[in-house]
């Protein structure tokens, strides 16, 4: 059994139908307000699953945007705003009637962003890890920002074995068994819905509007950070008014190569009490 098959062992993982879309979904049931995470560019479900069992005993929601893994390709791109408004639909469908937390990852975490804004009485509390406030970010390399958008690392180990460290930073320059870990949770996205979702983000900035979130927010970073550098969780951090920044020794995979280093903080964040 590979580890992307056992990742899902014990995890329903069902689909849901809604204004003629369908998209698949996943729930790990647990205690407490249910966490909503949103996953990274051109990654299916398969890939939370290490970061839903190190959140155990919190249910966790994942799902797949649309085109990718078990969820329709739409005929057309989409705005971030209407995915977000996709997103309290698809909550509806499933039996979420009230708020949720959100988790959002890398290109997830702008989404949840968005989520917070369009639909924030359906955002309770906000993780943004490894993530960036849009286009007018400050940006890495071009060149390693040039291999991310290439899908050929979900189908290459020897390409992905090759630019992993260049890419990902942390860990992943000095345990090369990240990167087939890594691997084994990813499946290859369609071309269409892969740029469906560079097309989404193309333009698009929270910077204009982060001072006016109100939910509370941690803002996670890896301190190498090849992607996303980390004066981009610095300046989010500082515009969101009820927010705090945790920066972690790693990379930009550190959700999901070892969560257990950041799900103690998480945990407790979304346990505070209202008035802390």
């Amino acid at each position: 059994m590979t580890a992307r098959q056992a990742g899902l062992r014990d995890i329903e993982v069902k689909t849901v139908r809604f204004d003629g879309r369908t998209v698949r979904v996943c729930v790990r049931p647990g205690r407490g307000r249910p966490l909503l995470l949103i996953n990274g560019i051109g990654a299916s479900l398969e890939l939370l699953a290490p970061l839903m069992y190190a959140l155990d005993g919190i249910e966790t929601i994942a799902f797949d945007v649309p085109g990718l893994g078990g969820s329709a390709l739409p005929w057309s791109p989409y705005r971030m705003s209407g995915l977000a408004r996709q997103i309290d639909r698809m909550l509806t469908s499933m039996g979420y009637a009230g708020a949720v937390d959100v988790l959002g990852l890398s290109w997830g975490g702008a989404l949840a962003q968005q989520f917070a804004r369009t639909c924030r009485e359906r955002c309770h509390r906000l993780v943004l890890a490894s993530t960036t406030h849009g286009s007018l970010m400050v940006p890495g390399s071009p060149f390693v920002l040039a291999k991310m958008f290439n899908s050929r690392r979900f189908t290459d180990l020897q390409y992905l074995r090759r630019i992993a460290p260049t890419l990902y930073g942390g860990e992943v320059r000095r345990n090369p068994k990240l990167v087939e870990n890594h691997r084994s949770l990813l499946s290859r996205p369609h071309w269409r819905a892969y740029l469906y979702q560079q097309l989404a983000l193309l333009g698009w900035s929270s910077l204009p509007w982060l001072p006016f979130l109100k939910q509370r927010t941690l803002v996670l970073a890896g301190n190498d950070d090849p992607l996303i550098p980390l004066v981009n969780a610095r300046l989010m951090a500082k515009l969101i008014p009820r927010s705090q920044l945790h920066v972690v020794d790693d990379g930009h995979l550190f959700m999901i190569t070892h969560p257990e280093r950041v799900t103690p903080l998480i945990r407790g964040f979304l346990a505070e009490p209202a008035t802390a």
